[in-house]
């Protein structure tokens, strides 16, 4: 092994997201368990995604693969040997870049989310204790970085889609805004705030794009959602 284990938690805590998780440091797990092949597969990407789907249904299945099923139930690493014989793993998995296979369990909120996976071929020897515990360790910091990556990027969808994000909008747009609320009709409007009919329209139109809706019922809805309360707007003539 040319790669510490250490050095492998550091690669992990450095990436920011799943495509440099898969090009760099899957690479370097394989390179540390001296594997064929290695891996990492979360499920909600290989659901979204129609060429992978049969990996999950077969390779993954907990009904047809035995260390998925070990995996599921008890979140921990586990190769082919602990589960079945080799000549029923030859006929579960007859490839012979997989005649070996170690799987650990990347788990966020108690919630299976993902596996880290490696194979050797027939020719290599299998995979052993030590490196169930190895495997082991590198599972806790890769679920660790999971939950803590797609926390930040669900913070990061949410803080883009505000209900009403007022900061969007200019003072005048704001008592347009606060005006719609009220039910008040665009002439009603334009003669309240000493502007014409026209200017409402136009000014409704920039707030509809700035604030992604298509209607004055929707952007309601949006102003009942917002903590801001635009009843604090002073109005201006």
């Amino acid at each position: 092994m040319t790669i510490s284990l250490q050095l492998l938690f550091k690669e992990i805590d450095q990436v920011t997201d799943e495509q440099d998780l898969r090009s760099q440091v899957v690479p370097k797990i394989g390179e540390y368990f001296a594997a064929k092949r290695s891996g990492i597969f979360f499920f909600d990407q290989l659901l979204a995604d129609r060429n992978l789907q049969k990996l999950l249904k077969v390779a993954l299945s907990v009904e047809h693969n035995p260390v998925a099923r070990y995996l599921a139930e008890r979140h921990t690493p586990v190769h082919e040997g602990l589960v079945t014989s080799p000549k029923a793993w030859a006929i579960i998995c007859p490839r012979p870049d997989h005649w070996h296979v170690m799987a650990g369990p990347i788990v966020s909120r108690g919630q299976l989310v993902g596996v880290v996976g490696c194979t050797r071929d027939r020719s290599m020897p299998a995979f052993d204790t030590e490196n169930l515990a190895d495997l082991s360790a590198i599972c806790l910091h890769l679920s660790v970085w999971a939950a803590t990556v797609r926390a930040a990027k669900l913070s990061r969808r949410e803080s883009q889609h505000q209900p009403f994000n007022t900061s969007r909008l200019t003072p005048r747009e704001l008592q347009i805004a606060e005006l719609v609320a009220l039910g008040r009709t665009n002439a009603g409007i334009g003669r309240e705030l000493w502007i014409t009919e026209n200017s409402v329209k136009q000014a409704l139109k920039r707030m509809f794009r700035k604030l992604e809706v298509s209607s004055r019922a929707e952007m309601v809805a949006q102003l009942s959602a917002t903590k801001y309360n635009l009843s604090s707007v002073k109005m201006k003539h």
